[in-house]
């Protein structure tokens, strides 16, 4: 399968400006994410997507393939969709399968994890993949920066939300994690080129407003987001107080 991994990277983080190029033990975190995903041998090709010549000129240098984007994008998808556009529009290669939408933030990603979504779309049926990993925390169960997702007994996504989903009835806030099941969100999107190029022309949906989660626009407008269960996990980093808990408690599983 000719799969595109797409790394968008933007310098203009509200929280975190320039954290892309930030050092890691004297590597980049965009140069880590980059040689973490040429790892994973689902991927037919990586490409750095940014709107920064500071960052196209680092990844230039390392040895890898960025492309210039908007500035105006308003998310990572629609950085993508450019991304794919251009290299079909230029015939520089064919036209991929499935693209891969891998966070920035995440340098210690397991390879294993891109797999698990690309191996999703041998399903021909599958529009957009994703992941979600069991919660086992209580205090991230209401934790609304932890993205929680219900899905089919398929793995249909049905909802995504940062309140607890499901809320339970008749039980103590402090027995959820033990008498019920939850699922934390893993913001890795692949979706199918065609679909892609339709996600970013759908406008803002409401749901999308409520719950400032991009994922709910396709729902609303009638997409299926195949949901595939993971046991790896992620260490996004947001700011630069993430980046020093890492630099101080490195995970075992570094490379």
């Amino acid at each position: 399968m000719n799969v595109l991994g797409i790394i968008p990277a933007r310098y203009a983080s509200t929280r975190f400006p320039g954290k892309p190029l930030a050092l890691i033990d004297g590597k980049s975190m965009i140069r880590r994410v980059y040689e973490q995903c040429l790892e994973c041998r689902d991927l037919s090709r990586v490409v750095v997507a940014t709107d920064s010549k500071a960052i196209y000129t680092h990844v230039a240098g390392f040895g890898g393939e960025v492309v210039m984007t908007s500035e105006k994008h308003t998310s990572g998808t629609e950085r993508c969709a450019e991304v794919v556009s251009a290299l079909c529009k230029n015939h520089k290669s064919p036209k991929p399968e499935a693209v891969v939408n891998i966070q920035g933030d995440e340098p210690f990603i397991d390879p294993a994890q891109i797999s698990e979504v690309i191996h999703a779309f041998l399903d021909p049926d599958v529009q957009i993949a994703t992941l979600a990993k069991r919660i086992v925390s209580e205090e991230d169960i209401r934790n609304p920066n932890v993205v929680k997702v219900v899905f089919t007994s398929g793995h249909q996504a049905l909802y995504f939300s940062r309140s607890p989903i499901p809320f339970m009835r008749n039980v103590a806030e402090n027995e959820w994690g033990r008498q019920g099941v939850f699922f934390r969100h893993v913001g890795i999107y692949g979706y199918r080129p065609d679909v892609l190029s339709m996600l970013v022309s759908l406008p803002t949906s409401s749901l999308e407003k409520a719950e400032s989660l991009e994922q709910l626009r396709w729902l609303e407008a009638g997409f299926q987001i195949s949901v595939e269960e993971t046991e790896y996990e992620t260490i996004a980093i947001d700011t630069p107080a993430d980046l020093l808990k890492i630099t101080n408690n490195p995970p075992q599983n570094r490379p």
